[in-house]
Order: C-alpha cells, then structure tokens, then sequence
C-alpha cells in the first residue's frame, strides 16, 4: 500500500496542503518567496505533487524540483535556512494531522532527498557545504 493510500488520498493530501500554506505563508522568513505567486495555482500544483509523490512515482521528481525552485535559488537567495523552515513546516503539518510517525519519516525523507535539486546544487556543492 503507497503512502497515498495509507494517510487517506485526496482528503489528506488536500488537507495536508492547506494547513502547509497557512504555516508556510504565516512564515516571515518564507513570505518573500510568495510575494507574486498565485497561490490558488501554487496549492493545486502542490497538491499534484504530493499525490504523485506518495503515490510512488519518483521518477523525475528532481528534475521538476530543480526547475521549480531554480529561479528562486538564483533571483531570491533561496538557501537551506529556508529548505529548513519549509521542512519544519511539512513536519509540523504532518503531526497536526497525526499522520503516524512511520509515514511521517518516509515523507521527511522523501522531502529531505529533494534538497540538493530545490536548492540548485549538484552533488560536488553539497560535499563543500557540508564540510
């Protein structure tokens, strides 16, 4: 059974995307990066995203990460403080919701795996800034 099916489809990933963006948006760090955006279009691509994601289908999923966020990496200074609070935010979601704490770490992982393409980086970047 997929993550998907285990936290309960579409009302979860729907209600899981929500609380999310209100964290998220009520975030002052996180708010510059949401100055233009159409956040009814942002939520439905999110909610995409995490259906196809907890669904299983991985394949691709740094490339489309990578290109999302690139811009915001290079224009805005998106940085791992931010990957961070966004991160803490998904967590605390999670939690809300009392997704059982297995699936919480699969999803955090999962998250956690995206980090180099949202922030832009290639594997050589992540070894200097972690040192």
């Amino acid at each position: 059974m997929s993550i998907y099916d285990e936290i309960g489809g579409d009302a979860a990933v729907n209600a899981a995307v929500d609380i999310f963006y209100k964290k998220v948006l009520a975030d002052p760090l996180l708010t510059p990066f949401f100055d233009s955006v159409d956040m009814s279009g942002q939520s439905r691509k999110q909610k995409a995203f995490f259906t196809t994601i907890f669904k299983g289908d991985t394949a691709g999923a740094d490339t489309y990460m990578r290109n999302a966020h690139k811009s915001l990496v290079e224009d805005k200074g998106l940085s791992d403080a931010h990957f961070a609070a966004v991160a803490g935010h998904l967590n605390a979601t999670l939690n809300e919701l009392d997704v059982p704490a297995h699936l919480t770490d699969q999803i955090m992982g999962a998250a956690a795996s995206l980090k180099d393409a949202v922030l832009n980086r290639s594997p050589a970047e992540k070894i200097a800034v972690n040192q």
